[in-house]
């Protein structure tokens, strides 16, 4: 059974998409802002913080390319012997937006393990089919409490929007270079996230037959 990897613009359903994958499999789930949160507390220094995205992506990414080689190494333990066998047994989502995927990649030529699309599941979400208008709507309806947006105002928001729109379309061309699938979900974003819930059971199941 693969690990799993969702990219993609804000508000697509990524967060949503691992929760129901989490509970229906029972993989635990990593949120990349969250990391960057955590570093952000702990190494100020690092420069790695929330609404810092292109420096994010260069500055995490090693940590990131070591957290993924080690879990994906072939003989479960990566460079380090005292964690023989016991990583292999624990399953994981990680999400997010932020990614330097080929800084990633070149860290796992330490491990020996190949491409990104060798040893995970890996997931793209892009809304593309949206006016600004429409991101500005959805924005609204899923916002919680929790969310960084939630208290802006509609000129804010339709700044986001349009931040938003640009970075998924640079995400459909950027993504597939490392092997992602790609699902929109401008449209009926409940049903095409079952969809992929449907797709992902599917496929590891077969993997692990």
């Amino acid at each position: 059974m693969k690990n799993i990897i969702i990219a993609g613009t804000g508000r697509a359903g990524k967060s949503t998409l691992a929760k129901k994958i989490s509970e229906e499999l029972n993989f635990f789930v990593l949120n990349n802002d969250k990391l960057i949160a955590t570093f952000a507390e702990a190494y100020p220094q690092l420069n790695i913080r929330i609404g810092n995205g292109e420096k994010n992506m260069k500055n995490i990414a090693p940590f990131l390319g070591h957290f993924l080689g080690m879990f994906s190494a072939p003989d479960g333990r990566g460079l380090f012997p005292y964690t023989h066998g016991a990583l292999k047994l624990n399953r994981f989502i990680l999400e997010g937006a932020h990614f330097d995927f080929e800084q990633i990649e070149s860290i796992f030529e330490m491990y020996g393990i190949g491409k990104l699309r060798d040893n995970f599941l890996l997931i793209g979400l892009v809304q593309n089919e949206k006016s600004v208008d429409e991101f500005v709507r959805d924005l609204k309806k899923y916002d919680t409490q929790y969310d960084w947006t939630y208290s802006f105002d509609d000129e804010k928001l339709r700044k986001i929007a349009e931040d938003n729109l640009s970075f998924s379309q640079s995400m459909s061309e950027y993504l597939p270079k490392y092997g992602f699938a790609i699902y929109d979900t401008s449209a009926e974003r409940e049903s095409v996230l079952e969809r992929i819930a449907k797709d992902v059971r599917v496929n590891l199941r077969e993997l692990s037959s």
